[in-house]
């Protein structure tokens, strides 16, 4: 909000709340309930709109005399001022309403992740193997020169169960579930670094098991960002670094690729090939926080932040 608007706002302010002082009642409040929902809309802060009932507030009582004039005027402004915060309030609980409803979804999207990655890691892995015991009851009625194409056929299988066994790691990974954030991600290091030929490390510990909700979010966002590193950075040297503190735990990808205008990619929200869109949704249902640093040839640093609840 510029200087211009907020004085404006502060004049309006002013005005409602003598009329309310002075006896106009429920109209008044109504109009302290308006400001407050032009000042969420126009982005001013609680503290904001705090110092703003303050300079109101002194101005009409120090037209009034009397001490204890003054005392009743104090007192029943609180009644202004809670209505004027009435939106602040609405607009926090339906951000909270949203962010529950956010958390619901992701924890959906990745049960139905984890239901089809077992269904490509155990019903593919059978179907294959069925057809490995064909093939090898079939090898022994052929003749040498055949059996030869048979070993390229079983050469493709081999490859196409480990493809399958790659994606349903990374649809969802079950050393996740089953021995935490930091083995999955060393796991996930190890076949980007053998796909790509990068360094990829992984650094520093949990302490222990997260909330799943929380590894789960930590893992899409380090995966999304060696994803963008891969794709757009062309580094060679990538680090992954963890750090749980008594209330929140930190996680940090830092490379040293090409870089980008993170100013302008940030006000984008997510432009092409960034993914940031899907990072931001999975922090603000955790209300976690994304901080991106880089330029051009300097490298590409993701830090990210979630509160651990205590």
């Amino acid at each position: 909000m510029n200087e211009k608007t907020r004085d404006e706002l502060a004049g309006q302010y002013l005005r409602a709340l003598e009329d309310y002082l002075d006896g106009v009642g429920e109209a008044a409040l109504a109009r302290a309930y308006e400001l407050g929902r032009r000042a969420v809309v126009d982005g001013l802060g609680v503290l904001e709109m705090a110092a703003l009932h303050h300079e109101a507030l002194r101005a009409s009582v120090l037209r009034l005399d009397a001490l204890e004039a003054r005392a009743k005027a104090a007192e029943a402004a609180q009644a202004f001022f809670s209505e004027s915060l009435s939106p602040f309030e609405m607009t926090h609980r339906t951000s909270r309403e949203a962010n529950t409803a956010l958390r619901r979804l992701n924890e959906r999207l990745e049960e139905e992740a984890r239901r089809i990655a077992h269904t490509l890691h155990d019903e593919a892995a059978q179907l294959l193997a069925s057809v490995h015991i064909a093939l090898d009851a079939l090898a022994r009625d052929l003749p040498q020169s055949v059996r030869s194409r048979l070993e390229e056929v079983r050469g493709l299988l081999d490859r196409m169960e480990g493809e399958l066994r790659t994606l349903s790691h990374e649809l969802r990974p079950t050393m996740l579930d089953d021995l935490g954030l930091v083995p999955a991600l060393q796991f996930l290091a190890e076949g980007v670094a053998k796909r790509t030929g990068l360094s990829v490390e992984v650094k520093g510990s949990t302490h222990g098991r997260l909330p799943p909700a929380v590894e789960t979010a930590l893992y899409r966002v380090v995966q999304e960002a060696l994803t963008n590193a891969v794709r757009h950075a062309h580094p060679v040297h990538v680090k992954v670094q963890l750090q749980r503190e008594a209330r929140a735990v930190r996680c940090s990808v830092s490379d040293d690729g090409v870089g980008f205008d993170a100013a302008t990619a940030l006000a984008h929200r997510g432009g092409p090939g960034l993914g940031l869109v899907g990072i931001r949704e999975r922090l603000d249902a955790l209300r976690g926080s994304l901080q991106i640093t880089s330029s051009p040839g300097r490298g590409t640093r993701v830090h990210v932040a979630v509160p651990l609840e205590e």
